[in-house]
This record gives C-alpha cells, sequence and structure tokens, in this order.
C-alpha cells in the first residue's frame, strides 16, 4: 500500500498529572478542529483520553501526544515514557482484560472506533496509535445550504472588505493588506511590528475565557472582537484565525476580518442540530451523543462564567442569530441578571437586572418561552436589546424542579427571523443545560459564600485592630478597593444637624484620585438616608459625562485651536472611572447615619447582588468601628484637654538660674499621670519649685495632681514658707476622704544672689533626696528625708538651706527614675549617682537628658511609672560676665 502523505502534524507534552487528561482531550479537539475534521472529533477525543490516561495516570509518565493529518483521515499517537516496563510476548497465554475492569480499556476502545490501530516498544517508551478515516463526500462539497429569496441573504455592504493580517509567532503583525487599511484607517507602515494587543479590544473578561494571546496559538479560532481604528473608535469585526507555518517549520497566524454585521461571509457553517437522545449515530454504531454535550461541547468548561459564554456561544450558533445572552435569577424570584451574552455590548449588560414579570400575559413573562417578531413594533419589551439594532428574539426560561433559574435568548438584526419552531429548538436545548447550569451557579455561590466569610472575617479584625478615625476611613476603602469595586468614597455626618462631609476616596488607579476627589467635591453629597441596602446615586456619573462633554466642546476648538489636545483630558478620563453604577451605603451606629460608604464602577458597569450583599455586612461593621473610633477620639480629646489643664505652663526665665523639665507620663494617651513638677514666681527675685508624686496613676492621681500644684502656688503667694505651705496642702488633701492619695513631694524656694550664686530653702516630704553636682564631679544629698503627705494628720516640717555656687547643679527625679527595674536589678539613687557624675560642665538640659537617655536604656521594656526630672544649674561667673 502506498505510505499517506502527511499534510499537518501537531505535537504536545502533557505532565503527569490528573488535569492534563483534560488538556489532551481538549488539545487535540482543537486541532481536528482547525483541520476541517468535526466528523471525527468525539472519537479521537474519547481515543486520547483513555492514552493519555494510561500514561499519566497509571504509567506515571509524561504523554507526548501527535496528531498527522493525511488525504485518508488522522492518525493520533500516544507515547509515554516507562523503560521499565517488559516487552510483550506472543504466544503467553494472557487473555485479553474483561471490558468492565478499570484498566486496559484503551486498546480495546482503538479495536472498537479506529480504522486501524497498534502498539510500537523501544527501550525507552512505548507508542500506541491509532487511524481514524474520514468518510465519503460527495466531491468538491465541503457544505451547503438551500437557494434562499434575496430578502433573506444576508445584509453586505456594496464593497466587501476582508482585511488579511498576518502575526508572526511573537504576536506582533507581520502583513496588513489594503482592506485592512480601509477598515481601520492604518497604513502598514504604522502597525507592522507592533503587538496586535495594541489595537484589538478584545472581549472576554480575564481568567473566565480564552485571551487574544491564547486565542492566536489555536489552530484555528472564530468569533467576535473589536480593532480600534485611528481614531481611537472600536469597529467590531468577525474574525477567523488560521494557525500556519512556513515552509522553513516557522508559526504564524493568518487573521480575516470582516465587519461584525457582515459575519455571514467568514462565519462557518452550521452543523446539523442534534436529533433525539434515542437516535443512532450515522455510522450506526450505537446510540448519539448525549444531548447536553452534543449543544454545549465535550468537555463542558468547569467553571460557571465559562459554561455561560459557551452557553450562549452555541444558542447564537444554533438559531444562526446575530447575538444572544443568557440571564440567572434571583433567589427569591423576582430579578433577571444578565450573565453572559455575545453580540451585545458585554460591558454595559454584564450584572444587569430586569424584572421577571414585566407585563402582562406571555411575552411579559420570563418564565413562558416568548417570541418578539419585531420589536420595533413593542419598543421596550426586551429592555436588554434597546438600543442594539436587535429586531426579532426568542426566549426561552431555564428551569429545574419547575422553579425558574435563568433565561436564554438569542435575538437577530431582521424582523420576523424566528417562529416557535426555533423557541422549541431552543427550549430543548435550555433544559439539557438548565440543571448543569445550576449546579454550576450553585458551586460558583457557595465558593463566593466562603470567601465572603473570609472576607468579612479579615476585615472585622481590621477595622477592631485600630480607634484612629483617620485609619478606619483608610481601612475602609481599602478593603473594598479593587475587592468589591473600582473606587470608593467615603462621607462622615458629624451631627444630625450637619452636613455630610467627604472625608476618603481612593480609586484601583492612583492617578485617577485626585479627578475623582475633584468631581465628588463639585457635587452634592448623597442624602444620610438610614434605610439599610444600597441604593443607585447617579449624581457621580451625570456629572462625570457633563464634564467630559465640556472638555470636549472646549477641545474641539470654539476658536482656540491651542484647546485641542492629541487624547482624551482629564475630564474624560475620570467620567470613564466613574460612568458605571454608583452606590451608597449608609453608615448607621446607634440608630444614627455616621457616614456613608459609597462605591463605583467604570464605564457601563453594574455590581453584583453578592457583591452589593457582601459590601452592606461590610457597612455594618465599619459603621461601628467608625463610632467606636470616633467615640474614643472624643473621649481622647475631653480626656487630653482635662490632663493639659493639670500642666504648668511654660517654665519661667530665672536671671542667672538654668532650669529644664522633662516629664513621661505612663499609659498610652495620658499626657498627666501621677507624678507632677512646678516653677513659678513667687515675688520680686524669688521663685518656687516643686516635683511630687501621688500613689498610683492615671486619671485619680492626676486629680490630686491637679490638687497640689495649684494648692502649691496659692499658698506660696499667700507668703507662707515652705514647711507651712506643705502642711496645710497636707490638711487639704486628708480633706478628701477616700479619694485622697499620700504623695512624696520636694518643695523648695530659690533666690538668685548677686554674686552669681544661687540660695535654695527645700523641704523634702518622703520624696527622694535631690542631688547636688559640684563642679569637681561630687554628687551629695541636698536635703534630709522628712514625712511624706497625706498619711497623718499633724506634721512638723522644717526646711533646710542649700547653696549653689556657679557651675553646681542640682537634680530632682521622681521614683519612677530610680525605680527603673530589668528584672531584678534597678537603677536606684546609686546609679543615678553615677549617672549624674558623668555629667560636669554639661547645661540643665544636657543632665536631664543625659539622666533620661540613661533611664530608657537600663531596660528594654517601656517604663511601667510616670517619671519626672527637674535639673537647675548656676551658670558658670565667666559665662554670666560674656552674656552681660
Amino acid at each position: 500500500m502506498r505510505r499517506p502523505v502527511i499534510t499537518a502534524r501537531a505535537a504536545a507534552t502533557f505532565e503527569p498529572v490528573g488535569r492534563s487528561v483534560a488538556s489532551a482531550r481538549a488539545f487535540v479537539r482543537d486541532t481536528l478542529q482547525g483541520w476541517g475534521f468535526s466528523d471525527i472529533v468525539d472519537d479521537a477525543v474519547v481515543l486520547t483520553s483513555e492514552l493519555v490516561t494510561n500514561a499519566v495516570v497509571h504509567a506515571g509518565t509524561s504523554a507526548d501526544v501527535l496528531c498527522l493529518r493525511n488525504e485518508q483521515g488522522v492518525r493520533v499517537e500516544v507515547a509515554d515514557r516507562y523503560p521499565e516496563r517488559e516487552l510483550p510476548l506472543q504466544n503467553t497465554g494472557r487473555h485479553h482484560a474483561h471490558p468492565d475492569r478499570e484498566g486496559g480499556r484503551g486498546l480495546l476502545l482503538c479495536g472498537a472506533l479506529a480504522s486501524r490501530w497498534g502498539v510500537e516498544y523501544s527501550a525507552t517508551n512505548k507508542q500506541v496509535w491509532f487511524q481514524l478515516d474520514l468518510a465519503e463526500r460527495p466531491a468538491g462539497t465541503r457544505s451547503a445550504g438551500p437557494a434562499l429569496p434575496t430578502v433573506a441573504l444576508p445584509v453586505a455592504d456594496s464593497h466587501v472588505r476582508v482585511a488579511v493580517i498576518q502575526i508572526e509567532r511573537g504576536g506582533n503583525v507581520s502583513s496588513w493588506n489594503d482592506d485592512a487599511q480601509e477598515l481601520f484607517g492604518y497604513a502598514p507602515e504604522q502597525v507592522i511590528g507592533k503587538p496586535l494587543t495594541d489595537l484589538a479590544a478584545w472581549p472576554h473578561t480575564p481568567g473566565t475565557g480564552t485571551g487574544i494571546v491564547e486565542a492566536l496559538q489555536l489552530s484555528r479560532w472564530e468569533g467576535s472582537y473589536g480593532i480600534r481604528d485611528t481614531e481611537g473608535r472600536v469597529v467590531p469585526v468577525y474574525a477567523s484565525h488560521l494557525r500556519v507555518r512556513d515552509s522553513e517549520g516557522e508559526p504564524s497566524t493568518v487573521l480575516l476580518l470582516v465587519r461584525d454585521h457582515e459575519r455571514a461571509i467568514l462565519q462557518t457553517t452550521l452543523r446539523p442540530p442534534a436529533g433525539d437522545s434515542s437516535a443512532t449515530t450515522t455510522d450506526g454504531r450505537g446510540p448519539a451523543a448525549d444531548p447536553f454535550e452534543v449543544f454545549i461541547g465535550s468537555p463542558a468548561p468547569d467553571d460557571l462564567d465559562g459554561l455561560l459564554q459557551r452557553t450562549v456561544e452555541r444558542a447564537r450558533d444554533m438559531l444562526d442569530g446575530d447575538a444572544a445572552y443568557l440571564l440567572l435569577a434571583t433567589d427569591d424570584e423576582t430579578e433577571l441578571e444578565v450573565r453572559a451574552s455575545t453580540g451585545l455590548p458585554s460591558a454595559r449588560q454584564r450584572f444587569a437586572r430586569v424584572p421577571v414579570e414585566a407585563g402582562t400575559g406571555r411575552y411579559g413573562s420570563a418564565r413562558m418561552p416568548a417570541v418578539h417578531e419585531d420589536l420595533s413594533a413593542v419598543p421596550g419589551a426586551v429592555p436588554l436589546l434597546g438600543g442594539t439594532g436587535m429586531r426579532s428574539v426568542v426566549t426561552v426560561p431555564l428551569k429545574v424542579e419547575g422553579r425558574l433559574t435563568g433565561s436564554l435568548g438569542v435575538a437577530a438584526e431582521s424582523s420576523g427571523r424566528y417562529t416557535n419552531e426555533e423557541a422549541l429548538r431552543l427550549q430543548f436545548a435550555a433544559d439539557r443545560i438548565a440543571l448543569a447550569v445550576e449546579r454550576a451557579r450553585l458551586t460558583e455561590l457557595e465558593r463566593l459564600r466562603r470567601g465572603s466569610l473570609s472576607f468579612l472575617v479579615e476585615a472585622s479584625d481590621l477595622l477592631a485592630g485600630t480607634l484612629d478615625r483617620d485609619q478606619t476611613l483608610a481601612l475602609m476603602a481599602q478593603m473594598t478597593v479593587p475587592t468589591l469595586a473600582t473606587w470608593c468614597a467615603v462621607y462622615t455626618v458629624a451631627d444630625p444637624s450637619s452636613e455630610p462631609e467627604l472625608s476618603y476616596v481612593l480609586h484601583e488607579d492612583e492617578d485617577r484620585i485626585d479627578g475623582l476627589k475633584t468631581l465628588l467635591g463639585k457635587v452634592a453629597p448623597p442624602d444620610p438616608v438610614p434605610t439599610p441596602g444600597a441604593r443607585v446615586w447617579t449624581a457621580p456619573s451625570d456629572a462625570a459625562h457633563a464634564a467630559a462633554l465640556r472638555s470636549s466642546l472646549r477641545a474641539v476648538d470654539m476658536g482656540d485651536p491651542s484647546q485641542v489636545t492629541s487624547g482624551p483630558g482629564p475630564s474624560l478620563a475620570t467620567a470613564s472611572a466613574v460612568g458605571g453604577e454608583t452606590v451608597v451605603l449608609p453608615l448607621v451606629a446607634r440608630n444614627r447615619v455616621i457616614g456613608m460608604l459609597t462605591l463605583g464602577k467604570p464605564t457601563e458597569e453594574h455590581f453584583r447582588q453578592e457583591i452589593l450583599e457582601l459590601a452592606e455586612d461590610l457597612s455594618r461593621r465599619a459603621a461601628l468601628a467608625l463610632d467606636n473610633a470616633r467615640l474614643y477620639s472624643e473621649r481622647t480629646a475631653i480626656s487630653q484637654s482635662l490632663q493639659r489643664s493639670l500642666l504648668p505652663p511654660e517654665l519661667p526665665e530665672i536671671p542667672g538660674v538654668e532650669v529644664e523639665v522633662i516629664y513621661r507620663a505612663a499609659g498610652e494617651g495620658n499626657e498627666v499621670g501621677g507624678d507632677f513638677y512646678d516653677v513659678f514666681p513667687i515675688r520680686d527675685e524669688a521663685y518656687g519649685f516643686a516635683i511630687g508624686d501621688v500613689c498610683g496613676t492615671g486619671p485619680e492621681a492626676a486629680a490630686v495632681t491637679g490638687l497640689a500644684r495649684h494648692a502649691l502656688r496659692l499658698l506660696a503667694r499667700e507668703g507662707f514658707g515652705g514647711p507651712a505651705v506643705l502642711e496645710r496642702l497636707n490638711t487639704a488633701i486628708l480633706d478628701e476622704g477616700a479619694r485622697s492619695r499620700f504623695l512624696t513631694l520636694l518643695y523648695g524656694e530659690l533666690w538668685p544672689q548677686q554674686d552669681g550664686s544661687a540660695v535654695l530653702k527645700v523641704v523634702c516630704a518622703g520624696h527622694p533626696l535631690p542631688l547636688r553636682l559640684r563642679q569637681d564631679g561630687s554628687v551629695e544629698p541636698a536635703a534630709e528625708p522628712q514625712p511624706l503627705l497625706g498619711v497623718m494628720e499633724d506634721l512638723e516640717l522644717y526646711e533646710q538651706t542649700v547653696r549653689l555656687d556657679p557651675g553646681d547643679v542640682l537634680l530632682c527625679v521622681t521614683d519612677g527614675v530610680t525605680e527603673r527595674r530589668e528584672g531584678t536589678r534597678m537603677l536606684g539613687d546609686d546609679g543615678l549617682i553615677d549617672v549624674l557624675t558623668t555629667c560636669t560642665g554639661l547645661t540643665a538640659g544636657a543632665v536631664a537628658a543625659r539622666v533620661l537617655r540613661a533611664v530608657e536604656r537600663f531596660a528594654a521594656d517601656s517604663p511601667s511609672d510616670d517619671m519626672a526630672i527637674l535639673a537647675m544649674r548656676v551658670p558658670e561667673l565667666q559665662t554670666v560676665v560674656q552674656d552681660s
């Protein structure tokens, strides 16, 4: 026999994983359909599936699949790599496997379906091949249609232009004919060498269908998309792609494109509709394929979006329509949501909603099949088709166990295209796919609910992790963009009588934020309505389109050529960013609207119901977090205002004496605690100073702090000496009763002297002793300990006189300094003295800073006690002379 001449070949290798079987089936199906061998595709896919399964699942090796086209049909070779397998011996007495066994069915199927088949062994692999011959066809005829009257012929322009474009291996344009230049306006030199993706407006959503890069790699592809012309407009085209290789083996893709309304010129002739499921195949080998698989194709897409998109494309082709769409019903069956479409502006229609019952009679209900012969006679009968140019439409319901789950429609641009016969055919197909669609919808819904639950849990954790208002607003926006919406704006309402205020704006494209913020600033905010749920807000979209229109009018002249720009301006970009659906969700806390969460989509996009429900759940959590942050901010502001009133004003300037104070209150948000200080003028040339420590920390200790500080000033200015001042303060503390707290206090009065020294009279009531640093570096206590205040009624205190010579430093601290701990170690009085001895010659500010630094470095943890440091230094004599 003459050896068959190979006219085309395609090869692929599949890894030893389970999903490779499906990939191999798709590879063989696409290859054979690209070669025009639709009659033998199903048999080839079944055999390939079994043989690849044997290789990647049972043998556990990768599988090489080779498809060879010849004049008789197709030869498919499947090879695995299992060198350890023994070569079979003839006449071993082994019997063939039973048909019901799980293994060994691949060869049995080859014997049943293939024209010829065989097995070839080598030292490193095993190869199984099968040949499928084509059925005899009339010479010169592949397909033909009946003779039609002129009015029934497809409509085309008087001069039909077919753009021929060639795309090289890297995806760049390598050839561009004259018709392509006429259709799209580009001269060949403008586009050759550029990626096709720069020109193509691909209709499929990324991740849910075949993208343009993938389509260019297929052996054959046919469908609709758009090409941007030189003016930036998208020209809808119908395309037929064919993957070829030149004589040197270099692959490329040839594209034939016509205007979309002339698709009949390129569109492949439809296969005859499948008959009854009980019918037999043309060769009489058994029952026909399952009607669902015949309609939807095998294997069916695993994901819901892919299944729905395949459904509308097959429905359109089955009835030779110009467009098709599929809607899914909401849980309450009151509305239908567009989930897939072909031949329509999908960006505008996707997720749009229409009511199930649109009017009286069967034509107004999606629960019954309906045929509209001419939509121009009944405007608005099918709202989704308004403005699309469609004239006739047939719609059928999808039902599962009598419950409405969706609606499938096919439309045509000519009137009177469909009759009840087409409605029955479409209903038959819809009945076969309804259960699969519902199963896929429930699977997606469960996945979305799981994802929503995880999203809400994470959102709750993030919102609960802060009490800062601004951070809460930022988190609200960042959690919604881009997960739920393209852009977000948060409005806050201070009180019921105030207007909403735009507080935060976020867009997934950072370059659009400023323009969006400017636009929203010019639009009246939405009304703070407490009604739960999302409501549509059209003001941003209307304002954006109005601004874009004004920008366009200015650009087209109105007399000033300098206004003309080469591309869309900021107004146009902003209009595109917010031109879709915008919804407002109230932020309600304690029965009051405290803000509004606004979510938006770009031009002509709509929100899915599941997204709106998730956004509503998020808004409730965000409202509580925002209210908590607001209450915390108010409480903190009040607390800090009261605490600041307890702090002394700025330190007075004391002639001839440097004074520096460092104060640290323990606890987050506290500015005043149990430790306090004060330096104030008493009378001419006399100044009072105090440093004390109230038992405990926090607001209770701060209350006694305020009492002590104000009482000291008042009594000292009344002329009382140090002991009298402290004795009267002791009485005032005891008069507080249960609110009283004992405190330690160092109080003194200071008189600068003419000779450059300073005289101090101090009383140390239970407080850490003040330390005096002399110029020679020696350190000594400057007072003796006496009883603390707030414990005994009758106190007998006395004051001690201390003289600070030029260069001397008096350091006063609270026990938060000396009792600084690291494990069992404590800084103590000795440690403080060691630090002070290194401060000779430093200014008062430098002394206080060095002491604070030593305290902080002593332990890694943050201080747990209030801390005050008061340093007074008498400058050296020569410094005083120079300053004077």
